[in-house]
Order: structure tokens, then sequence, then C-alpha cells
């Protein structure tokens, strides 16, 4: 902390450039004969009384350089435009990550009696009481790590926290910037010749509405003498209730809601022939209708050099889900698709299990032959087998219908997808045919925090989260706060009072929302007639 006579609120005047000129001077003497008479000390105890002494020591220079900027500020050019008045000098106290720091600035009223302070303005400081340092270093701990922990990380390097609700509020005012700051990104340099694009979905659990109601409701006072009793009347008549009626069943279902999460990513070739990266790889995910990501993923590949009409090679591998098969090939008409193999030899797995012991020689002898089909490029021989296998079964005996109705759905899934399994002529170009880059993104940007014990969502307030999450984990958020910074710098010199904190969300993006070419095209083209493109992106807009 700074100087305690300089915390004083009711402070009537400033003091000089000179005096906390001689108080850091007189602090680093004092430093100086501390370090120098500690002998009685062991390292530990020196290191964190030095510690705290830095900190007093920053929050001094941090002092002189605000008092000297208020000092040497030029109100005159403000007060010749004859549009403001000279106001009052107001102290003010800001929290840096050393500390709180004491500042005084003048304000100036316009003529309609509405002020504000233009060195607040000039210095890029908001309304919300933390200095940018603060406020990148919280919000980005959040993107990591829950709220409570985020305070905890945070107090035990820098001895103070902002409060859980405060880390919560400017995630979702920092996340209101977070969308248009992917727009204007530049495209990466140095990029590979061929494009990558894999898309996954993972679902976290949301709040329902009674969740909601008891969380937002009053709560009643705890009169327990602790905690450890707290609410143990209630416990005791809710245990003699059961004795005399059958246990409710627990709803356990964490009522998901989808997150659509785009990968994209180059490869570049070498002179032997073979594929190399992936380079400039970025995730981006959002609740929002699946049809929002994939026109942002059509202009991110405009902007990366892969233009609808282009020549070079786009290949794109999903999990077989049809709709987004039918969205992306319209986007992308030029591109390869695949099918992740994966996913088709899981469901040959599971197949198998059906007619041979789980582990048993027998059952990895018959994968073997369909894994070689499905490698070798003999899809078509594969379907006919299973066609086979399931006119061996009988139509009529409850014994084979599990495995009849297995085989049918397996045949049903690859005759639908016959273009996305070409998987030898892939093998020999070095190509991607398995999605493991997405899948493992659903795991580390949305597993990790968001799907943990315990929670529960707001949808419209984890986009805010999860958006700021993928500009983390992609890197990019040093460039990303320099960049909203400077969009808060010019809103503040305009003469705006900004408050980065927010208690409302913003809504979720829908295809309304855009207004471009890409999105036009999914309104206007062949895709119009897929039903199942249109009736899954219809029940997550009603569900928003």
């Amino acid at each position: 902390m700074s100087n305690e006579k300089y915390n004083l609120s009711k402070e009537k005047s400033p003091p000089s450039v000179e005096q906390v000129s001689k108080d850091i001077h007189s602090k680093c003497e004092e430093m100086i004969h501390f370090c120098t008479n500690a002998n009685q000390s062991n390292f530990y105890q020196v290191e964190q009384s030095l510690l705290t002494q830095l900190y007093q020591l920053a929050c001094l220079f941090m002092q002189l350089f605000l008092i000297s900027c208020q000092t040497n500020f030029q109100y005159s050019d403000w007060l010749k435009k004859d549009l403001y008045n000279r106001g009052n000098l107001i102290g003010r106290t800001i929290k840096t990550r050393f500390g709180k720091v004491r500042y005084w600035r003048t304000y100036l009223i316009n003529k309609n009696g509405r002020g504000f302070y233009p060195l607040d303005s000039f210095l890029g400081l908001t309304s919300d009481g933390f200095s940018p340092l603060v406020i990148s270093l919280a919000t980005k701990l959040s993107t990591r790590m829950s709220f409570s922990a985020s305070v905890l990380i945070f107090k035990s390097f820098l001895g103070w926290s902002p409060s859980s609700e405060a880390i919560q509020g400017l995630v979702l005012g920092m996340g209101k910037y977070a969308a248009n700051y992917m727009e204007q990104r530049e495209a990466p340099q140095d990029d590979g010749e061929i494009l990558i694009i894999e898309v996954d979905g993972k679902a976290t659990p949301t709040a329902t509405e009674n969740e909601l109601k008891k969380r937002r409701g009053k709560r009643k006072n705890q009169t327990s003498c602790c905690t450890r009793h707290r609410n143990q009347n209630q416990r005791r008549s809710c245990h003699k209730k059961a004795k005399n009626q059958c246990k409710k069943k627990v709803d356990k279902r964490k009522n998901g809601r989808s997150i659509t999460l785009v990968v994209m990513y180059t490869l570049k070739r070498d002179e032997e022939g073979k594929l190399h990266g992936p380079i400039n790889k970025h995730v981006w995910g959002s609740y929002a209708p699946r049809k929002v990501m994939l026109a942002w993923a059509r202009r991110q590949a405009s902007k990366r050099g892969f233009p609808p009409d282009t020549q070079k090679r786009v290949h794109i591998v999903i999990d077989g889900e049809i709709c987004l098969y039918d969205g992306l090939s319209v986007l992308f008409p030029q591109a390869t698709f695949a099918l992740d193999i994966r996913h088709l030899e899981e469901k040959c797995w599971n197949l198998g299990r059906s007619f041979h012991k789980s582990g048993s020689k027998e059952l990895l002898a018959w994968m073997e032959d369909k894994i070689e089909c499905l490698y070798t490029g003999k899809v078509t021989q594969l379907i006919t087998e299973f066609k086979k296998l399931k006119l061996s079964l009988s139509s009529r005996a409850k014994r084979d219908k599990e495995k009849r109705d297995k085989v049918s759905k397996l045949i049903n899934y690859m005759e639908k997808r016959p273009t996305m399994m070409n998987y030898k002529q892939l093998l020999e170009e070095d190509m991607v045919i398995a999605s493991g880059i997405v899948e493992g993104a659903a795991r580390y940007v949305v597993g990790e925090r968001m799907d943990c014990g315990g929670m529960r969502w707001i949808p419209e307030r984890a986009e805010a989260l999860l958006k700021l999450r993928c500009i983390e984990l992609n890197g990019d958020w040093e460039h990303f706060f320099n960049w909203e910074y400077q969009q808060w710098i010019k809103k503040m010199r305009d003469g705006e009072k900004l408050i980065i904190r927010s208690e409302i969300p913003d809504s979720l993006d829908t295809v309304d929302s855009f207004h471009d070419d890409f999105v036009s095209s999914i309104e206007t083209n062949e895709i119009q007639d897929n039903d199942d493109f249109f009736s899954l992106t219809d029940e997550i807009q009603k569900a928003a």
C-alpha cells in the first residue's frame, strides 16, 4: 500500500512532486538501512518484509507519476474551446498491482452541467477503480480457472485481489470486445498452402429455471451456531419423510447446451511430399447457432487467402453430422471432406461387440478385417459385407433384433457419407483423416474450464468467458488487450464515461445479426432445402 497519509480520502490538497520525491528517497534509505541491519532475521522474514516495502515504494513511484501528469497536463487546451468550465481538484484512489494509489485530477464541466476528467481519459484509466494491468491479469486468470481460484491466486502473489463478483463483471465487459477483435484481426504471416478446418461440438451444463429461481431468490438467515449444524432441522425432517414415502428420483442430467468449436490451421508440403504443421492454429467457439460459426469460418478462410473460388486446397474434417457437411459444402464448394475415421472405427467396434466377446481374439480378428477395408479404399465392399451380415440374422427372432438394429444403423450411417470416406487417397496425399485437434480443443477449451463438477452456466454469460478463453489459448491475449485498451482510450477521449465491468451480458449472435455475403449465401443457396440443417439451428435459436 502507499504511504498512509496519502490514502486519506479527505485530504484537502495533493502533495507536491517535491514532497513525494522526498518520500521516495526516504523510503529507499529506509530499505537500505533495513537490509544492512537485519542480521537477526532469517531469510524468509527479510524476503517478506522487503517485498512489502518494494510494493510501498512502487506505489510512491506511481503516485509521483500521476501527480506529475496532473501538474503538467495542459488544461488550457480544453478551456480555450469555451466549452468547459474548470471545476475542483478531486481525489481518487486506484488499485494497482502494487496496491492502492491516491492521486488528484481536475474536473471539467461543460455547458450542459455534465463533466469528465481529461487526465483519466488521457491516461486510459476507466471508472472501474482498477489499473489496466489489474484488469488484464484478473480477467486472464479467470479464463484459466474458476473465479474463486482466480481470487486466491491473485491474492497469493500480489497480497490483494478484486472480488469474485468484480472479476465476473470484468469478464462480461471485456467479452463484449472479443468477437470484434477476431473479426478485425489480421491474417497470420507465413501461412501454409493447405487450409485444414475441423468442426465439432461440446455441451456444457446450464442452469435450469428452477435453479435460477433458487439462486436469485431471497436467502434465509442462518440461525445455526456454526456451519457444521446449519440446516440440521431441515435434514432431520427430510429423513423422517423418506421413511414414510419412496424417495423421488433425482434428475442428474446436466441440461447441456452445445458449443460449436472451429479449429483452423494450415499445412505446408516439403520436397518429399509430406505435410507439416499445424501452422497458425486458431480455435474459436460459441453458443450461437451453427450457421453463425460456419459463416465465421468462411470469413476467416477468405482472410487467410482461401476465398470460395480459390484453387488452393481446403480440407475439412467433421464427425459425420450431415448438417455440418451440407452447410460447409456450400460455403466451401472446392473443399474436400473427411469423416473422422476414429468415429467410424468406434461404431465398428460397438457392432463387433454384439457378435464377439469384448477383448477376445475373435473380436480383434473381426475388427482387423474391417479396419483394413477402411484404410485400403474398400468402403463399398465393407458396406456390402454388413448387408450380408444383416441378411444372415433372423428377422423374427428376438435374440437378433438388437444386432439387426445396430447393423442397420451402421449401414445407413455409411451410405449417407460415401464422399467423406476416401481414406486411401487422403492417406496417399498425407492429408488429415481424424479430428483429433478439435476433439482435444473440446476438452481443453471447454471441458477443463466450463464442464467441471457443480458448474451451471447461463449461456449468454458463459459466452463472454468462452471467447476470452479462446483468445488466451490462441496466444493472442496481449495483442487483444492492447487493441481493446486503445478502444477504451478512444471512447474516453471522446468524452464517454467508461466502465468495463458489466452485469448484463450481450445476447448470443444470430444469423440476423450478420449482414455479409457468406450468411446470405446460406439463406439463399441450395442448403435451403435441407431440413436437418435448419431444424437444428431453429431449435438452438428457440432455446436461446
